[in-house]
């Protein structure tokens, strides 16, 4: 069995994405890795390259910023990676560049690719999220975000990113999966709060002009990581590969988690999903085998 990965990479040094850590956390069940490095002068490429593994392979693009509708700009990079996985892989592990895969995941994820890699209707491996907000002892726990996504696919070209490349499909149908149990480690809301301003800036720009933009995002130098619903108090353990950034975290935010800023429907949606495990009107970009 030949395993790829791939991911997309751009201005990662000035804002402040853990990408090195995102690519060698999956590293280890790879036999290669491609990496397509968006045109940027903060020094993204030379970090990529100094990964020091064989397995990376560097694809460097010029990436059209006019594509604004959508998010259509990420899916867009994020297929010309995915175009570049060796054809005799069997599968494809996409990780973005603030998602990391904790070691104790590894074992199970391989198994379960050798496990499905002769159902061909399995099409996707389906994965848990943790979402980290405003320091690393936080966890977003509202509808707010998402639960679940598509990380691993078959090495199928006509399987496409889809939208924002948060997730993909097939000839334009949704993909049928398995689900592994298996959590991602988002930590993408977890940077000093002028990296997280600036990044929130750029960020808007994948789909609004700059009318848009400037109505998204506020006009402070600092992101306010205060204005949010809900969070809880992370109990577990970061990945091995992510100790460094969590000792060296060089802002403060605290957060009641007894407040809880939901609306009246939000607070009733919330119950019904902690007593049962359904969520009310999710949006599922996948199929569940």
């Amino acid at each position: 069995m030949k395993i790829s990965g791939f991911t997309i990479a751009k201005n990662a040094v000035k804002f402040d994405y853990p990408v090195v850590e995102a690519i060698t956390s999956v590293l280890p069940v790879c036999d290669e890795f491609l990496v397509n490095v968006g045109d940027c002068d903060d020094g993204t490429l030379e970090l990529i390259q100094s990964i020091n593994s064989p397995k990376i392979k560097i694809i460097q693009s010029v990436w059209d910023d006019t594509l604004r509708e959508g998010g259509k700009l990420l899916a867009d990079e994020t297929n010309r990676a995915f175009d570049a996985v060796s054809a005799d892989s069997d599968w494809a592990f996409y990780i973005q560049a603030d998602e990391v895969l904790h070691e104790r995941y590894l074992d199970i994820v391989r198994a379960a690719m050798e496990t499905n890699k002769y159902n061909m209707n399995v099409e996707g491996l389906l994965f848990n999220y943790t979402h980290f907000y405003g320091s690393y002892d936080y966890v977003g726990n509202s509808r707010r975000w998402y639960r679940n996504e598509i990380r691993v696919i078959r090495n199928d070209k006509q399987i496409r990113s889809y939208k924002d490349a948060q997730g993909f499909r097939k000839n334009g149908e949704k993909l049928h999966v398995k689900p592994i149990g298996v959590s991602i480690y988002h930590y993408g809301w977890v940077k000093p709060p002028k990296a997280q301003q600036d990044k929130q800036k750029s960020f808007h720009k994948m789909w609004h002009d700059d009318e848009g933009v400037k109505k998204m995002v506020s006009l402070a130098d600092e992101f306010d990581y205060n204005i949010i619903d809900s969070l809880t108090e992370f109990t577990g353990t970061h990945p091995a590969i992510m100790q460094k950034r969590t000792q060296n975290q060089n802002w403060d935010f605290a957060f009641d988690t007894s407040k809880i800023n939901l609306s009246g429907k939000d607070k009733l949606l919330a119950k019904v999903e902690k007593l049962s495990g359904w969520r009310i009107g999710e949006n599922k970009n996948y199929k569940i085998i």
